[in-house]
């Protein structure tokens, strides 16, 4: 089953929420702390992502 929705560029979740709309479109992300203007939509992307930033956290 795939998921829909707003993906986080950094990290790949999909815990982003928009913060104040009213200023257009700015992201937040739960996971990581992104805060931005760009959010990736396609989930195969968002997954691609998600793995690499596990692997560099991981790392650390």
């Amino acid at each position: 089953m795939s998921r829909h929705g707003k993906f986080c560029p950094n990290c790949g979740s999909n815990s982003i929420k928009w913060l104040i709309p009213q200023m257009g479109s700015i992201w937040d992300c739960m996971d990581c702390g992104y805060h931005g203007a760009v959010v990736i939509e396609d989930e195969e992307l968002a997954q691609e992502i998600r793995k690499k930033y596990l692997k560099k956290e991981a790392e650390k």
